[in-house]
C-alpha cells in the first residue's frame, strides 16, 4: 500500500462521509455490477487500493480530464501518469496493472485459436494494445500453418507520426519463428486510423518480400482511438 502523503492525498483520518462514500460505491458495484459504473467511479473504485484514505474522486476525474478516456488512462506510461498531481510511482504502477491485465486477457483469447476465425477478439486486443500509444509502434503477429499465434512482437517504435519499418527484418524474424503468415499492426497517435500513402507503400513492400519466401500477409491493421482500419477490408491488398 502506498503512502497517501507521498502521493499528495491527505493522510488525515477520513471523514465519516468519505468512509460512507467508499462503502456505498462498493455496494453499488456489487448490486448493479461493475459495468453499470461510469468511468470516473470505476477508476475511483480502483484507486481505493492505492489510497487507503482521502477522497479520490477528484483524482479520478483529473486523470480522465488529462488523458480523455478510461482506456487512455491505463494506456498511458508511468511517467505520463505521474504528471497528474497526486499520482506517484506506486499509484501509476497500480494503474498500469490494469492495462497489462487487459492485454494478457485479450492475448489469451487469440493465443490458442485460429486468429482468422477470432477476428473480433483480435480487433479488441489490438485496440487495447495500440489505440492509446503516444508514439507510433509497429508490431507483427506471426502465425503458424494453422493460423494460430506464434508471437506478437514489436518490430519498431518511432515518433508521433512515423515508425521505420524494414521488410527484410520482418521476413527474417518470420523465418526464425517458422511462421507461415503474418498480420501487420501499427497505430496512429493522431487517432485517425486511415492508412497513409507511406503505410500503403510499406505494406506492398512487405507483401512482395513475403511472396518470394512463401510467407503470406493476411492483413495490415491500423489502430487509432477512432477505430481500426483493415487494409484488406479497404481493398488495399
Amino acid at each position: 500500500m502506498v503512502s497517501a502523503r507521498s502521493l499528495g492525498v491527505s493522510d488525515a483520518a477520513p471523514a465519516a462521509h468519505q468512509l460512507g462514500h467508499r462503502q456505498r460505491l462498493r455496494q453499488r458495484a456489487l448490486a448493479g455490477g461493475l459495468p453499470a459504473l461510469p468511468d470516473y467511479e470505476l477508476l475511483e473504485l480502483y484507486l481505493f487500493r492505492s489510497f487507503a484514505r482521502g477522497d479520490v474522486k477528484p483524482l479520478a476525474k483529473a486523470l480522465l480530464n488529462r488523458f480523455g478516456s478510461f482506456g487512455a488512462v491505463i494506456g498511458a506510461s508511468v511517467e505520463e501518469l505521474k504528471t497528474v498531481p497526486g499520482i506517484g510511482e506506486s499509484a501509476a504502477i497500480d494503474l498500469k496493472l490494469l492495462h497489462e491485465a487487459a492485454l494478457r486477457a485479450g492475448r489469451d483469447k487469440i493465443a490458442k485459436r485460429t486468429v482468422i476465425s477470432s477476428w473480433s477478439a483480435l480487433l479488441a486486443y489490438v485496440r487495447v494494445a495500440l489505440a492509446n500509444e503516444p508514439r507510433e509502434q509497429f508490431r507483427v503477429l506471426f502465425l503458424d500453418k494453422k493460423n494460430q499465434l506464434i508471437a506478437d512482437e514489436i518490430m519498431n517504435r518511432g515518433t508521433v507520426d512515423h515508425a521505420p519499418v524494414y521488410p527484410r527484418e520482418v521476413m527474417r524474424r518470420a523465418l526464425e519463428l517458422s511462421s507461415s503468415s503474418i498480420i501487420l499492426l501499427h497505430n496512429h497517435p493522431s487517432g485517425d486510423p486511415t492508412p497513409s500513402r507511406p503505410d500503403i507503400d510499406m505494406t506492398r513492400q512487405i507483401v512482395e518480400a513475403g511472396r518470394a519466401l512463401k510467407i503470406s500477409v493476411h492483413d495490415h491493421l491500423v489502430v487509432g482511438r477512432e477505430g481500426v482500419a483493415s487494409f484488406k477490408a479497404l481493398g488495399l491488398m
